[in-house]
């Protein structure tokens, strides 16, 4: 793909960069990213990522915009109550980058049809605030072959990794086999959250994203980077793909 003078200078900063330039900034503008989630994670990558050039945006989510979502989901507005994330998000984005195409999907991804649907796309980022969508994203990735930049986040702490075992990683279950039991990993509602934090980690998403897309960089496949924003300290641990993991087989192990 050529990019039009106007692209030319709207993505000046990313061409100079020697990681990027031009020849990255044309595999952006060429992608397909899914996101799962129009929420505290979805709402920063999602902005991120229209800035970028990402060619496709995909928007996956079934809520409407609350009150109590303000806090933290920058997307929305106070006049926004009420009505779909996923038709604000993309009046949002098409209003930031013109040249970003985006697909809004106000549906719930489950187990049925997932992996038919993660097909569709060069990357998924998963947003998610609940195991069953975390779980059923995953499978869906591992079937279709798709990397997967997954993000999670409680109170002031957040967790972050690039999960790919068809080019050598683990997958998410490998890590996380089971859910947690009840009362052990409680919700945003329940246990609150700083609303800065998803704006933290939303981003890091968008950056692994745009590395993995454009060449650049080294990546977080078999790497899970844990931010404690309380403290201001962050910390990575190496992951390894599990022989015996029911979900992908332990295929990053072997490669």
């Amino acid at each position: 793909m050529t990019l039009s003078s106007d692209e030319l200078d709207r993505y000046a900063r990313h061409i100079v960069l020697r990681e990027v330039g031009g020849p990255g900034q044309r595999r952006l503008g060429a992608a397909r990213v899914l996101v799962v989630g129009a929420g505290g994670l979805g709402c920063p990558a999602l902005l991120y990522l229209a800035a970028a050039g990402i060619g496709t945006l995909g928007v996956i989510d079934d809520d409407t915009v609350s009150l109590s979502n303000l806090q933290r989901q920058v997307l929305f507005a106070t006049a926004d109550v009420g009505r779909p994330k996923v038709a604000v998000a993309e009046e949002a984005l098409r209003r930031l980058n013109p040249h970003v195409g985006v697909e809004a999907m106000e549906a719930r991804l489950t187990e049925t049809g997932a992996e038919r649907l993660v097909a569709g796309w060069d990357l998924v980022l998963d947003g998610s605030d609940n195991f069953p969508t975390r779980y059923a994203v995953n499978a869906a990735c591992v079937a279709a072959g798709r990397p997967l930049v997954a993000a999670a986040m409680s109170q002031w702490e957040g967790q972050l990794a690039l999960w790919d075992p068809d080019r050598g990683g683990p997958c998410y279950a490998c890590v996380f086999p089971e859910p947690p039991a009840a009362g052990l990993a409680p919700s945003c509602a329940e246990a609150g959250i700083v609303g800065a934090l998803p704006g933290v980690m939303g981003s890091m998403m968008a950056l692994e994203a745009i590395k993995h897309v454009a060449g650049a960089g080294e990546g977080l496949r078999g790497r899970l980077v844990i931010f404690d924003g309380l403290h201001g300290e962050s910390r990575r641990i190496a992951t390894r793909a599990r022989g015996d993991c029911a979900v992908c087989g332990g295929r990053g192990a072997v490669r």
